[in-house]
């Protein structure tokens, strides 16, 4: 697919992350318009709860793109997601005559301030990723014993925090917990030493399911994806992580960047899953190309110097796709809701500068990076900004999601100190 041209210019550039090929959906706000959904193409966004007031975009029932969430939108099924898409490829096209009408509701991006896409109904975290998962366990159990017995067959994951998730651009507080190393005869509380982070993508469930459903209806009811940053505490993690799985390492904070790319947007970049070493039972085996391929880049800057790359790879590595993590889901009859977000993995490509963690990266911090500032990391110090970024892209044209960034700023004290 070529690019499709856009009357507003800016949207038209071969590296603009928002062509018109894209149309990602989103919430802001400006000091003279309160949060509500908007639509990215260029370097603007559209404002769709003036739209529809003003009946450019036609929805029935009540305004669903008033509120600040897209969930109410979500709601209404695949037949007005295509609807919508349509509509507005059609208003923003080159010589569409929409442009007077929609030139008034544009508001540009670098007035706008971003917020959560989604009421987040639930968060839940996968392991899907082989290299990750290879490299964690060859760290910790040796490379004989690097993939639990059940990882070829079924996608991991564990239940996370909705009320944890946050937007791009929101400082995280370096988290407290209960630490204890190998030579400790107890644990202590105290600050997360080995603070790290996990570029991921994140699968947003725009359709409700209330029992077991198939991987390709798992995949027409996921609305769109983000970038995902899962934020891990790995020094609280070790200590915690038996029998149960992580739990208050992983509560601190997960990152998404602001704008939902839809699978719509992405189907031109569907991609097959890889070859099977073990044959999936039939529940969960592919219904067709399920991933994508999509350029994934992280950078860390620390406080006051320039960013450096620390890890490219691509999200076509996953060894499971968000369908069949969904799908997986659902298999105990367990109901999901609309603004339920499934975050992949972490994304790791096979060789070092595609490690999508620092504990991969400096190897459990055997193996210190050194960044262009000449600065030296094993984890994450207070002050360092982490920024996730991909791109998928097509024959003159790029699909972004904007970037997903995080601060992190030092512990506060002791919350049990008293007096």
């Amino acid at each position: 697919m070529p690019l499709l041209k856009s009357w507003v210019e800016s949207a038209n550039a071969a590296d603009c992350p928002f062509p018109l090929n894209n149309l990602p959906y989103g919430v802001f706000s400006t000091p003279d318009l309160s949060a509500r959904c908007g639509v990215a193409i260029g370097d603007m966004i559209l404002d769709l709860k003036r739209a529809e007031a003003d009946g450019v975009i036609a929805q029935s029932g009540a305004a669903v793109f008033a509120g600040p969430a897209w969930n109410a939108f979500m709601a209404l099924g695949r037949d007005r997601w295509a609807g919508l898409r349509n509509r507005l490829t059609a208003l923003l096209s080159d010589g569409s005559d929409g442009q007077t009408a929609l030139s008034a509701l544009l508001v540009p991006m670098a007035d706008a301030t971003m917020h959560l896409p989604i009421q987040v109904a639930e968060y839940t975290d996968f392991y899907a990723g082989r290299n990750h998962a290879f490299n964690v366990g060859t760290m910790f159990r040796g490379a004989e014993n690097a993939l639990p017995p059940n990882w070829l067959h079924i996608p991991i994951g564990y239940n996370g925090r909705a009320s944890s998730v946050v937007v791009s651009g929101t400082d995280i507080r370096r988290p407290w917990g209960q630490l204890k190393g190998p030579n400790d005869d107890r644990p202590r509380f105290a600050p997360s030493q080995r603070f790290d982070i996990e570029l991921e993508m994140g699968a947003i469930v725009g359709q409700p399911s209330s029992g077991p459903i198939t991987v390709q209806e798992a995949d027409d009811n996921i609305f769109g994806y983000v970038l995902l940053n899962d934020w891990s505490a790995r020094d609280i993690q070790a200590w915690e992580y038996q029998p149960l799985g992580p739990f208050q390492s992983k509560a601190t904070a997960t990152s998404i960047s602001p704008w939902i790319v839809t699978a719509a947007a992405l189907e031109p970049f569907r991609c097959d899953t890889p070859e099977r070493e073990v044959p999936l039972l039939a529940h969960l085996q592919d219904a067709g190309p399920a991933l994508f391929d999509i350029d994934l880049r992280v950078t860390l800057a620390p406080e006051g110097k320039a960013a450096t790359t620390i890890a490219e790879t691509n999200y076509n590595v996953m060894y499971y796709s968000a369908a069949q993590q969904l799908a997986h889901h659902t298999t105990s009859g367990c109901p999901m809701r609309v603004g339920d977000l499934l975050g992949s993995g972490t994304i790791s490509g096979p060789d070092k500068t595609a490690r999508g963690s620092l504990l991969e990266l400096s190897w459990g911090g055997k193996e210190p990076l050194t960044l262009d500032s000449g600065d030296t990391r094993s984890f994450i110090e207070d002050g360092d900004t982490l920024t996730l970024a991909g791109a998928a892209r097509g024959d003159g044209f790029t699909i972004g999601f904007g970037t997903c960034v995080g601060t992190v700023r030092p512990a506060l004290d002791d919350p049990y100190t008293r007096g």
